[in-house]
């Protein structure tokens, strides 16, 4: 059975495999004991954690195949970003230089430095290894940690958003990035990106041009990769648009790739979830969902068939289900149909 729970310090070696499997770009799992060992510790406390408003907690969830006991992916939620670190971003905008005189008009696109979503949650770290990525186990995947903030709403923000791959090759090297690499810094993309990844960003600050970029003054090739989403990040964003998640002109600062947001309580996993309470029998249904407990520290979630009982918010579900949920008839559960 595939199922979704928080990370353990046990994990570790399935984590450091699937920061080396994901690849240059990923900045959110560099490949660094110290660092994949404190992220994972840092979210075995943010799950213990009593919380009555989001903080700089950090929820990291894995996948695993029971069967197997191997863990195949990851995913996770970071409560409010930017309140411990600066959180950058590149909001477009635009400039008009307009001449009555001369009758000239012309519209200028901008990139200017900002930390606007400093306080919002966001969604991160999603990734699942090729053998799974089947039976709908990416989206399972994705939309879990919706079921979690739906479930537990004073943990995270009135506002998510995600940041999604820009444009780089198997190298690692951004078009976007050369372009700053060349005028403002002196380190290539991979560098960049592991020291934000490591938590080192006081270089950001330091190097980074205070003031708004003209777009038309980067190289052709930065220019046609702003706002642009890696080809394996794609599937990852068309979930996330169905989600309601929608792009609002910022865009990340190393390979420009772009963020979307939503507002948290339109999220259409949340917003269509709702609690029952379990009966545990047989099943005259094969309507899937994706289903879970109620728990913090001991959240787990499954894709399941369930029969539903609407009028009396009761959800009957297998003995297996049950077990893998742990939960017991009479508890209640918090499921979304698949």
């Amino acid at each position: 059975m595939i199922i979704i729970r928080p990370i353990q310090t046990s994990d570790y070696d399935s984590l450091h495999r699937i920061a080396i499997e994901s690849g240059h770009g990923f900045t959110s799992l560099p490949v660094n004991e110290g660092l994949l060992k404190k992220r994972i510790a840092h979210s075995e406390d943010s799950f213990k954690k009593d919380v009555s408003q989001p903080g700089n907690e950090g929820y990291l969830f894995v996948m695993e195949d029971t069967d197997t006991g191997e863990v195949v992916g990851t995913s996770g939620i970071e409560a409010a970003v930017g309140l411990d670190d600066a959180f950058y971003h590149y909001h477009l905008g635009k400039v008009v230089h307009n001449s009555r005189e001369l009758g000239i008009y012309n519209t200028v696109e901008t990139l200017s430095l900002c930390n606007d979503y400093t306080g919002a949650s966001e969604i991160c770290t999603l990734f699942l290894g090729e053998k799974h990525r089947k039976n709908s186990n990416g989206r399972f995947l994705s939309r879990c940690r919706f079921l979690f903030m739906a479930e537990h709403s004073e943990r995270f923000a009135e506002t998510v958003i995600a940041e999604m791959r820009g444009i780089s090759d198997e190298e690692g090297r951004s078009p976007f990035w050369n372009w700053l690499e060349e005028h403002f810094f002196s380190m290539d993309f991979p560098t960049a990106d592991y020291l934000t990844g490591i938590g080192k960003k006081v270089f950001i600050a330091e190097l980074m041009p205070k003031h708004p970029i003209y777009v038309s003054l980067l190289s052709k090739d930065a220019q046609k990769v702003i706002n642009e989403v890696h080809p394996k990040t794609l599937p990852a964003l068309r979930l996330l648009e169905a989600e309601g998640f929608a792009r609002r002109g910022y865009v990340d600062i190393f390979d420009g790739g772009p963020t979307v947001e939503s507002q948290t309580a339109t999220v259409k996993t949340i917003r269509n979830s709702n609690s029952y309470q379990v009966i545990i029998g047989d099943i005259d249904s094969t309507d899937n969902y994706i289903i879970c407990n109620t728990k913090i520290a001991g959240f787990r979630a499954v894709q399941a068939p369930v029969s539903l009982r609407v009028t009396a918010e009761q959800v009957v579900i297998s003995t297996s289900i049950a077990e893998a949920l742990q939960v017991t008839e009479g508890d209640f559960v918090r499921l979304v149909q698949n």
